[in-house]
């Protein structure tokens, strides 16, 4: 492994200092010039807006809402919305970068940009929520365009949270279904995108397996987060052959050694809303999961799950962040020191914004593809981004998450200089 690896370990490293010293490790690799380090280490335009609501009793609250344009560089600037009581301007910061670095390292034609909303939407009703989101995409109308900035769902949005931001918007500036990503199907949304992020992790998870010179039915593995992208990584993975034997949500971890019915444990979160209850195992913490003895560790909930505290006890071979940044820059070397491959999460979740994209471009051209269609696209573009990444770490010498953040910053720097002198 590389020598570019992190070694001071941060005991409150924010998000965004975890981007920063691996761009920064990236940026030295590639020589890259003071100017493109200085414009592509800060996000070109924030935005705070206070929305306030009339509540269900009565009673007006005031929302605190942030959309982080980090670059336009190679097009409309893309990213999600997510809702969530710990949404923080430092957050939203770091995800806007990660999306810029994302959506380069597929080679997609855009920018990154992130939004989220400081709110609890599960104390929330549905008529308390679509005023919040109808007030946001009011406050932003001016951010927001087909070939400007062009949201999506994120933690705790989703299709209904799309229809409403692209039913507003189109009120006031004509229908434009392509101002949102990840609508219902009716409202223009694509086929195969609920299922893209989880299917981007087992279609790269496959590519780390080859290198590495191991089957996946040889393979055991656990997912930590069992929501949208966790569950259907989960699924997929177990079609092609791979053990699960661990999952967890919010209400804790399930661990079964025999393997985990996955699509049973999807029909029971569609029941009971979460994985609380769930008898198809047997019950362990969030943090005992992670530490399981196993090959493939998928960790596809939140950020900084993985840190210097627990990163000397991952036992798993191969670890494919289904999450966005779920491993502290501070834990890089440990994982490093015991051979651990990782595929980072800029380019193992990236099949959600492939489809977006795709989802945007039939938005475009008001012609659209067919699931099978949509997954004869993507996969490709995944299989040869992890290719480039794979190349990259090769020549670079470095591990995974480094040539990933290489191969982003080569291709958007390179788009920066033939902008000109901006």
């Amino acid at each position: 492994m590389s020598n570019h690896t992190i070694t001071s370990p941060a005991v409150h490293e924010s998000p965004f200092e975890s981007m920063l010293k691996r761009f920064n490790i990236a940026a030295d690799l590639l020589q890259l010039g003071e100017r493109e380090r200085a414009i592509l280490s800060k996000p070109s335009k924030i935005v705070i807006v206070n929305l306030p609501v009339r509540m269900d009793d009565g009673s007006t609250k005031v929302y605190e809402g942030y959309r982080v344009v980090h670059s336009t560089v190679l097009g409309p600037s893309k990213g999600g919305i997510r809702y969530a009581p710990e949404v923080n301007m430092d957050e939203v910061k770091a995800l806007a970068a990660w999306m810029t670095w994302k959506c380069a390292v597929v080679g997609l034609p855009y920018g990154g940009a992130k939004g989220g909303i400081t709110c609890n939407p599960k104390q929330m009703s549905e008529n308390e929520l679509e005023m919040l989101t109808r007030k946001y995409t009011i406050a932003l109308q001016d951010i927001f365009g087909v070939n400007q900035d062009v949201p999506a769902p994120d933690m705790n949005t989703g299709p209904r949270e799309m229809g409403w931001i692209v039913d507003e918007y189109s009120r006031i500036k004509g229908y434009q279904p392509g101002v949102v990503t990840g609508k219902p199907i009716e409202l223009g949304g694509s086929l195969g995108r609920v299922a893209a992020t989880g299917r981007g992790v087992m279609t790269t998870a496959m590519c780390a397996l080859e290198k590495m010179g191991i089957k996946p039915s040889d393979c055991t593995a656990a997912v930590q987060g069992f929501g949208n992208v966790g569950s259907y990584g989960a699924l997929l993975l177990a079609e092609k052959g791979v053990k699960i034997v661990a999952i967890s949500d919010v209400s804790g971890g399930y661990h079964n050694t025999a393997g985990i019915d996955i699509a049973a444990a999807m029909e029971y979160v569609a029941t009971h809303k979460s994985l609380e209850g769930f008898t198809g195992g047997s019950k362990i913490s969030n943090a005992e999961l992670l530490c399981l003895p196993i090959d493939i560790l998928v960790p596809a909930a939140m950020e900084d799950v993985i840190t210097v505290t627990n990163a000397g006890d991952i036992k798993a071979k191969l670890i494919v962040e289904g999450a966005n940044g779920p491993v502290a820059a501070s834990a890089d070397a440990i994982l490093d020191s015991k051979g651990i491959v990782i595929v980072p999460d800029i380019l193992a979740n990236s099949g959600g914004v492939t489809v977006s994209y795709f989802e945007w471009v039939q938005n475009r051209r008001g012609h659209y593809y067919t699931e099978a269609e949509v997954n004869a696209k993507a996969d490709p573009m995944l299989i040869r981004a992890f290719e480039e990444v794979y190349a990259a770490s090769k020549e670079f010498k470095c591990n995974m998450r480094i040539a990933a953040y290489v191969v982003s910053i080569r291709r958007v720097a390179k788009g920066l200089k033939y902008h000109g002198n901006l």
